[in-house]
């Protein structure tokens, strides 16, 4: 059995084997690639898709965590599968670590080039390979983002609606498992993901529900495809995927409402899909993002827990689900409702909601974002909210609150001085005690950030020594020489 003490002094094991890696020096503590192997790079995928230059290589060492960057010996920009075939084959021959890059939006140091190596670009894999309207599902290269296959869909009359905000590319949203602000309706990634392709550690390339498949359902053989979602890219370098599309609702209505207490606010989302409205989005904020929101964004609402709603689906059936809605919040001390009906004001308003990370750090000048999340049953939402609220009082720090409530998950984005030591300690040391508060509520370490770097000992924590040892066969069956990826997930 694991205890409180044995998970913090692994914490600081994993700390003080991952913090030395700076964009400074990072490159020199680790061994180069040699020249040769650069050039057998070159000789796949041309002169212009290799880089070696310092700007480049650190540009694809960070993403948008705390994590210090650590940036890879070489960057490969792949315009195919058969170059990323070659390229996994290369690497793995030589025993050199390969990292997939989508995007670099992720918030866990997921595409951290810890041991160096290869970082490959797949942004330039960006063709929207079909999209069958009447089976509401489309293929994608890698490169593709969220927003550019919506903007594609824009006259059929289809969406793709997983939102994690950022405009991540779908396979490394795959990769991630990633969810959002509409997970509440439409799900996460996990289910909306038909079939992929994905080139493995020593080059083969496999469809992982069979070349051409995209049934809604299938049960054919393992489940390889939601395998690979959540994977990280460790098990795999996912190059193409075939998504599951939705109708555009004919009318989408969006509020805000405010409340007296955080538990006022959950209390009515539990009603709310006790009662089976189908909502598309339900957003918490506390008092302090509020304040965040209204400063960045340039909007006048009462600072109090509220929460965001939006719904979605014909015209004549919103208005009785709008009503429902508003005496369910009425009867849990809700106020000051806030409808907007017009797309540009609802457009405004998720803009700002996505935007809160930007708003946060804009309350302490000059800070970074440290962010964290924990899922939990939605019944215990409430207490892990008041109780981190506490551990972010008592350490003395900014802390603002947002959470997906309608599937019990929240995050934390922290402004923190990457300089001040004592601040980021404290701030490293809430969001382990939220976790492992989760934990002990039935619940995650975390519901859409995934693990990468820094929960690799909160998933051991998690899951157990048995259910890890799992996961750590089936890294090595399918990555036996431990080139994809190395660092992130499992130890």
């Amino acid at each position: 059995m694991w205890t409180r003490q044995f998970s913090q002094k692994l914490f600081a094991l994993v700390r003080s084997s991952t913090s030395s890696y700076t964009c400074r020096n990072a490159h020199a503590q680790k061994a180069e690639v040699s020249d040769r192997f650069v050039q057998a790079l070159t000789d796949v995928v041309g002169g212009s898709n290799v880089s070696t230059a310092a700007a480049v290589r650190e540009q694809h060492g960070r993403d948008e965590s705390y994590h210090d960057c650590s940036p890879p010996d070489v960057v490969v920009f792949a315009e195919s599968t058969e170059h990323v075939s070659q390229i996994a084959k290369l690497c793995n021959d030589n025993e050199v670590p390969l990292i997939p890059f989508g995007t670099g939006t992720g918030l866990e140091g997921g595409i951290n080039a810890l041991r160096g190596g290869v970082t490959l670009d797949l942004s330039k894999m960006d063709k929207i390979l079909s999209v069958h309207q009447e089976d509401f599902d489309a293929q994608v290269e890698a490169g593709v983002s969220r927003q550019g296959l919506n903007a594609y869909l824009r006259d059929t009359g289809l969406m793709f609606p997983i939102d994690p905000g950022a405009d991540a590319s779908l396979c490394g949203m795959c990769a991630t498992s990633a969810s959002g602000t509409n997970a509440v309706r439409y799900g996460t990634m996990r289910e909306n993901v038909l079939n992929m392709e994905v080139v493995l550690a020593d080059g083969r390339v496999i469809n992982t529900a069979g070349k051409g498949r995209r049934t809604k359902k299938t049960s054919a053989g393992y489940n390889l495809t939601n395998l690979f979602v959540g994977s990280e890219g460790t098990l795999g370098i996912i190059t193409k995927a075939t998504l599951r599309l939705y109708g555009i609702p004919e009318a989408t209505v969006s509020a805000v409402v405010h409340f007296e207490t955080v538990q006022g606010a959950v209390d009515t989302t539990v009603n709310v899909l006790q009662c089976g409205i189908p909502m598309a989005r339900i957003e918490f904020l506390d008092e302090v993002t509020i304040d965040a929101f209204n400063k960045y964004s340039k909007f006048d609402m009462k600072v109090a827990p509220s929460l965001f709603l939006e719904f979605h689906g014909p015209a004549n059936g919103l208005d009785d689900q709008v009503s429902t809605v508003e005496e369910l919040c009425q009867m849990n001390g809700g106020s000051d409702f806030r409808w907007a009906k017009d797309a540009e004001e609802r457009n405004r308003l998720w803009r700002a909601r996505h935007d809160i990370i930007y708003a946060c750090m804009a309350l302490k000048p000059g800070s970074k974002p440290y962010s964290t999340d924990v899922c939990v049953p939605i019944s215990k939402l409430p207490e892990v909210i008041i109780r981190s609220k506490d551990f972010i009082k008592e350490a003395g720090v900014i802390g603002p609150i947002v959470g997906h409530v309608g599937d019990g998950n929240f995050h934390v984005f922290f402004p923190v001085d990457r300089s001040n030591a004592e601040e980021v300690q404290k701030v490293k040391d809430i969001a382990v005690k939220m976790a492992e508060l989760g934990m002990s509520l039935d619940g995650t370490c975390t519901g859409e950030h995934g693990i990468g770097i820094g929960k690799r000992a909160l998933l051991q924590e998690e899951l157990g020594d048995t259910t890890l040892g799992v996961m750590q066969q089936l890294k090595a069956t399918f990555d036996p020489k431990g080139i994809l990826n190395p660092g992130k997930v499992l130890f």
